[in-house]
Formats: structure tokens, C-alpha cells, sequence
């Protein structure tokens, strides 16, 4: 543990002031007019994992591996340009979980490569609506499905709530259309979207009386299964929050007194695929609906706040769906609680807890997940270093523990 804590605060400090003043400021926006309403701005960020498993399996050669392992979790590039007060455009590029099994010797295979995120375009019908469409992140669902990455407030986000992440859309995007907007405190977001046809089970055969796989679209074709429907829904309580970007806030550090309620959906007509005792196949419809609570405020007058959420979710996938310890037809309940100490000085401390409990119905059983840990915010989201331990217990199988030091930057 005093490797993992040297390594990543020496990596951490290099960041940091190699960025001059940890102030943000609005980070890198430029104007293009006198009056600022034409503009682009960037937004960068990276994530350092340095990570300690001791129940790691052996490799594909029978050998031990390593308890400590580094990698690069997420490195972005975000450019959204306001050209006018009716037109919007964002593009967002990077990689993610870069590590020594998947890296290359000239950076050449698919992990090395960056890739597009996001590309959208946004014509804004009036002060409060908006439409788009291309490859985007108003998602269904509920909030976590909505996350941004930049300002989670545990290590990482609840993998389950990306519910269709690499089975309908590409990394957490579709591809297709929306429309957002609000009125007054409620905010809504809704799209049509092409599902994906190569997803993960993209070499998967269904088997005859067995479970159902997510191919609809390859096997069934596009007219049947080819696109899928979402939308999620929030009402805010107290303040509330910009609908600006799709990208939800984890935590606001004690900035804002929000209390959301939320609730969402996402639905593939004939995105899961069986087959019966001859091998006809048929397609079963996959439904996901969520409700979701989000409290964040200050709490006295000396720097203290409080994070909590709460998460209901239920999924259906098709018969006995399960791919690897991911995904599942079944349900989840998922919440975590975060509290900002106290301490009248600039870096803030913000000890949390997780905890997840999934009902997986192939199994007749479950799993769950807990989780512990610390941000130390140094400028904010801005820079900060998170240490979490976790432990996942999945159905019949030996609980894994790992503990994460991550040192994060953005600008």
C-alpha cells in the first residue's frame, strides 16, 4: 500500500503543477465575438488507476500475476462551439482502461486508439427545448446512465446502470435522435436510436430451449429489432440543475442545495433473441426501467455537505439473459452516501460508502457489492486523488476484494 500511495502522489504532483494555478476558472473557453455568444471550449481529463487485487486469476499461461497494476482509466478530449444562439455542436474523443495486457508496441491495436464518444449537433427550438441527433449521451434510464465522468462522486461509476453499454450502443452512446428541455424545475430527455448490430454477442448463436442473447438486430434484421427507445425524467425539489449538457453531476462538493427525483426507461423491440426445441427463433423485448432519488447540499456553515442516491432498477434482457457478472435479467438496488468533513481549507475531504444488490433470475440468486473510500479534493473535481476498497460477491462465487488509489485531473 506505501507504493501504490508514493507512486500515485508523486504522478499526481507532476500533473498538478505542471498545470501552473490549480484554479479552474471556467477552464479553456474562447470567444469568437466581442460579446461571447459565439464560443468553443475544451474540456481534458485524465484518470490514473493504480490498483491492488490479490485474487486475480492466472493468465492465459497458467502464471501468478501481480497484485499492484497501473493503468490509464480514462483520457478525454471534450470541444463543444456555440456558433449561434439557435445551433450547438459537440465532439468528445479519448480511450479508456489502457494497461500492459492490452497496450501495443506501436500503439496501433484497438485499445491504443482513440475514438469518438460523442458527435452531435443541436438546434434549440426555444429558451428551454432543443433537438439533435448523432452519436450522443441523452440516454434513458436514470441518472448514473446520465453520469459524467468528470465528477463521480465514488471511484467509478455502477457498471450496471450503463445498462446497454456495448448491447445496444457504443460505449454508453447511441446513434440517432433526441429532444431535451424543461419546464420550470422538470427536466425531461427522450430519443430514438439505431441499436447496435456487431455488441458483444455479436459471434453468438442462442441455444435451443436456452437462455436468450442480445442479437436481435443481427439476427432478426433491422426492421424487427433495429431501433430502441428511451427517455428519463426529473423533478428538481430545490435547485436546479443545468440541462446544458446530458452529462449528470456525482457530487457538488456543497456548491448547490439539489434534491431530484427521478424516474426512467429504456426499451428494444425484439433486441433479445431464443430459440424453442427445433431452433426457431423468436425475438423477446427488452425493457429497463428505473427510479432514482439525488440529495446534495451544505450542510452548516463550515464546509460541511452531504451526497446521497438512491437507485431502483429493473431489467429485462429475456429469458435467464446473463453475460458474464455484468449484466442479467433481474433487478438492482444500488445507493451510496458521501459527507464532506467539515475543515475550512482549500483541499476538502469527503469520506463515502456504496453498497449494490442485484437479484439475477437465471441464477435464483444474487450479488453484492460494497464499497468504502475517500476523495481528497485538492481543487475540486478539478484535482483530486480517490482511495476506495471494494468487495463484489457474485452468486455462489469467492468474494473479490481490490483496493484503487486514482489520482484525476482536468481542465
Amino acid at each position: 500500500m506505501k507504493k501504490i500511495l508514493f507512486i500515485t502522489a508523486l504522478l499526481f504532483s507532476v500533473l498538478a503543477f505542471s498545470q501552473g494555478s490549480p484554479d479552474y476558472e471556467g477552464g479553456l473557453k474562447v470567444k469568437i465575438n466581442e460579446d461571447g455568444t459565439k464560443y468553443f471550449r475544451i474540456i481534458s481529463w485524465a484518470q490514473f488507476w493504480a490498483q491492488h487485487n490479490s485474487d486475480r486469476p492466472l493468465d492465459a499461461n497458467g502464471n501468478e500475476q501481480a497484485d499492484l497494476n497501473f493503468s490509464l482509466r480514462r483520457a478525454r478530449v471534450l470541444m463543444y462551439a456555440q456558433i449561434s444562439p439557435d445551433f450547438l455542436i459537440l465532439t468528445h474523443f479519448g480511450l479508456n482502461s489502457l494497461n500492459a495486457d492490452n497496450m501495443s508496441p506501436t500503439g496501433t491495436r484497438d485499445a491504443s486508439q482513440l475514438f469518438f464518444h460523442d458527435v452531435w449537433a443541436q438546434y434549440n427550438l426555444s429558451k428551454d427545448h432543443a433537438i439533435g441527433g448523432g452519436l450522443h449521451y441523452w440516454n434513458g434510464i436514470s441518472r448514473l446512465n446520465n453520469q459524467s465522468t468528470l465528477n463521480i462522486m465514488t471511484l467509478d461509476n455502477q457498471r450496471q446502470a450503463w445498462a446497454t453499454l456495448g448491447l445496444s450502443d457504443q460505449f454508453a452512446r447511441h446513434l440517432g435522435v433526441y429532444m431535451k428541455g424543461s419546464f420550470g424545475k422538470f427536466q425531461y430527455r427522450v430519443s430514438i436510436n439505431e441499436a447496435e448490430t456487431n455488441n458483444l454477442q455479436a459471434a453468438a448463436i442462442p441455444v435451443n430451449d436456452g437462455p436468450a442473447i442480445y442479437s436481435g438486430r443481427r439476427l432478426l434484421g433491422s426492421k424487427e429489432a433495429g431501433k430502441a427507445y428511451s427517455g428519463y425524467f426529473d423533478y428538481a425539489i430545490f435547485d436546479a440543475e443545468s440541462n446544458f449538457l446530458p452529462y449528470k453531476v456525482g457530487s457538488y462538493v456543497g456548491t448547490k442545495k439539489v434534491f431530484n427525483i427521478g424516474a426512467g426507461f429504456f426499451v428494444h423491440p425484439s433486441g433479445a433473441v431464443i430459440a424453442d426445441g427445433a431452433g426457431n427463433l423468436s425475438g423477446e423485448d427488452v425493457t429497463i426501467f428505473a427510479a432514482d432519488a439525488f440529495y446534495d447540499a451544505p450542510i452548516g456553515s463550515n464546509g460541511g455537505a452531504i451526497t446521497a442516491y438512491a437507485l431502483y432498477q429493473n431489467s429485462d434482457y429475456g429469458k435467464d439473459f446473463t453475460l458474464g457478472t455484468t449484466y442479467e435479467t433481474g433487478s438492482l438496488l444500488h445507493g451510496h452516501l458521501g459527507y464532506v468533513l467539515p475543515v475550512q481549507t482549500k483541499t476538502k475531504f469527503q469520506p463515502y460508502v456504496s453498497f449494490d444488490s442485484r437479484q439475477i433470475d437465471a441464477l435464483d440468486d444474487d450479488a453484492t457489492q460494497f464499497g468504502i473510500g475517500t476523495n481528497i479534493y485538492l481543487s475540486g473535481h478539478n484535482s483530486k486523488l480517490t482511495l476506495e476498497y471494494q468487495s463484489l460477491k457474485y452468486a455462489q462465487s469467492d468474494a473479490v476484494n481490490t483496493i484503487t488509489l486514482q489520482a484525476m485531473i482536468y481542465l
